[in-house]
């Protein structure tokens, strides 16, 4: 691929965010990783699935987004969902 056919980082984070959104209805809060590979791309990318009172109840998503070279969506899935106030369960040696 030329180098002028390459998307810069934040513009395959725009693409994502914009195609996903599209794709499923539901906005991108924060994109939480983001990597370069031999195929495109690959973003794991939060939503809110279902907003809630208080906004810390709020159900959320994590996606996997797959996109070409050029920034295309290839392809998703949904890996995780979650409350909003709730932090990764992290466990210690002891537990």
């Amino acid at each position: 691929m030329a180098d002028e056919d390459r998307q810069s980082p934040m513009e395959v984070l725009r693409q994502a965010r914009s195609q996903l959104a599209e794709l499923t209805g539901m906005s991108a809060e924060s994109v939480s990783s983001f990597e370069q590979t031999e195929d495109g791309w690959t973003l794991e990318v939060e939503v809110m699935e279902l907003a809630r009172v208080p906004d810390t109840m709020s159900l959320m998503a994590s996606y996997q987004v797959e996109l070409d070279p050029q920034g295309q969506l290839t392809g998703y899935r949904r890996v995780r969902r979650y409350e909003r106030g709730r932090a990764d369960a992290h466990r210690s040696g002891g537990r």
